[in-house]
């Protein structure tokens, strides 16, 4: 199924959570990656989100999850999962399935822990428990220039290339994209920026239950593999596989990534959560 082809509805669940639906199937939640605004992608971020989506689409019914906008200096996950909890009770008759998806992943982890009754299993892609230090550096530079209005975007070139040569040429290309991307309002991506820093997740792995599959590339200079084991061994129920050769971005454009969530999915039964309202 080509992205284009795709018909997609937008809407916005309890709690002021941006969503768009697509494809059929048993509902799969897809919370997104770190994005700029915190609104429905459009444009080329569109594009992006939906040919990683796609291939899901043919299997599911996908709803594509945003933070909510306005959100407070001083929001942690704990916060943003709660929120999630409450939209997903009010959405759906069960427990659902939930894809969490780099940034999105942290997010997935905590609702899991905290809210155990809304999530019937778990993949979290290109996520760990925690964020390494380097990585909450670069994020908190990014998104500190931007609210001062600098270009700030290049800060994010280690998400993009596995290679030093192509992290240098990354940079560039995203010094340059910078204002194409830049919010209207900063303020939510320096919010949830923060909450994410304070993310971890470490004394409290066991407390996900959910049946979890860790999927992660093996040169992620995000998180080195040393965590997405850990992640996936801390858990109740947890499994790992790891894509050699690949970096952060590459565990999302692999093709094996649809099948590897489908068939993890399909192994462990027919979901009940079922949409609340069509």
């Amino acid at each position: 199924m080509r992205f284009r082809d795709l018909k997609v509805r937008e809407g916005t669940l309890a709690n002021d959570l941006p969503y768009y639906a697509l494809g059929d199937g048993p509902p799969l939640v897809v919370l997104r990656w770190f994005t700029p605004a915190h609104a429905n992608p459009a444009g080329l971020a569109r594009g992006v989100e939906l040919r990683v989506l796609a291939p899901l689409a043919r299997h599911f019914r996908l709803y594509a999850v945003g933070r909510a906008p306005g959100m407070a200096l001083g929001t942690t996950m704990a916060d943003i999962a709660a929120r999630h909890a409450e939209a997903l009770r009010a959405e759906f008759d069960g427990p659902v399935d939930v894809l969490g998806l780099s940034s999105g992943g942290s997010v997935a982890l905590q609702l899991a822990a905290d809210h155990p009754d809304v999530v019937r299993a778990l993949v979290v892609a290109g996520a760990a428990y925690r964020l390494t230090p380097n990585v909450r550096r670069l994020q908190r530079r990014y998104t500190e220039e931007v609210a001062a209005g600098r270009r700030g975007l290049q800060h994010q070139a280690i998400t993009a290339a596995a290679s030093p040569a192509g992290r240098a040429l990354a940079r560039v290309l995203l010094w340059l994209l910078d204002p194409l991307v830049r919010p209207g309002d900063p303020r939510d991506m320096l919010a949830f920026a923060r909450a994410e820093d304070g993310f971890d997740l470490g004394g409290r792995l066991a407390d996900v239950v959910a049946p979890t599959l860790v999927l992660g590339g093996e040169r992620d200079l995000d998180y080195p593999v040393e965590l997405f084991q850990e992640t996936a061994e801390g858990v109740r129920d947890g499994r790992l596989i790891t894509y050699p050769g690949l970096g952060h971005l590459g565990v999302f454009r692999s093709g094996r990534f649809a099948a590897d969530v489908t068939a993890f999915l399909a192994g462990i039964g027919p979901g009940e959560g079922t949409r609340a309202t069509s």
